[in-house]
């Protein structure tokens, strides 16, 4: 684990249900998703200069979700991160917890080293709105959103959906980008695509 030792902690959590019952369909296709999400997210970190410390919580060895990870990802259980039952709120001091999610409405304006930073795991295609603040409301946490709309713009063609939700790995990559640039256009450009519908403001001016 050494070498990827960061001073930050990236947590990913699944949402639809990881027990051991037989999972339905659909469950199995979200899972399909969140598991070639994790590889993606798992490949940039080992590439990035400052990676962060992964925990996947919430998380367990026995569930449809790990099997879909093992049967998709080669060498996934040699994954140089954490796997933990447990969840975030658990694992760490609530105080240090800043879960990211858009409908937040503080715009995350800094990484800071001695935060946990809380990715959830929704890969749900229908988007439930403020699922990811609700759960941070719950336990009385801090939240932010990627600060999009401070640094972005919609473009005149992009597509009409929801273009302020990522895929995991997206939004760990924009982390990843800032944590070493500490350059937020620099960093929502490479994890925002123009196919989401955003430019950089200075791009339009």
């Amino acid at each position: 684990m050494e070498s990827l030792k960061p001073s930050n902690f990236c947590r990913l959590m699944w949402t639809a249900s990881v027990g051991r019952e037989r999972p339905c369909p659909q469950a199995v296709q979200h899972g399909a998703r969140l598991s070639g999400q994790i590889r993606r997210l798992y490949g940039s970190n080992k590439k990035a200069d400052r990676p962060f410390w992964i925990c996947l919580t919430g998380f367990t060895t026995d569930s449809p979700l790990y099997e879909e990870c093992l049967r998709m990802n080669d060498g996934f259980s040699s994954y140089l991160l954490d796997i933990t039952e447990e969840d975030c709120f658990s694992l760490f001091p609530l105080e240090t917890i800043v879960y990211l999610t858009p409908d937040s409405e503080h715009a995350l304006e800094d990484v800071g080293l001695n935060d946990v930073y809380v990715l959830g795991g929704l890969v749900d295609e229908s988007i439930q709105k403020k699922v990811t603040f609700q759960k941070a409301q719950e336990y009385s946490v801090k939240t932010a959103r990627l600060p999009i709309q401070e640094y972005m713009v919609r473009h005149q063609n992009g597509k009409n959906y929801h273009s302020e939700i990522l895929a995991i790995n997206q939004v760990f990559d924009i982390l990843s980008a800032y944590f070493e640039t500490h350059n937020w256009p620099e960093a929502l450009k490479k994890g925002v695509s123009l196919g989401k519908g955003y430019v950089l403001r200075n791009s339009v001016e």
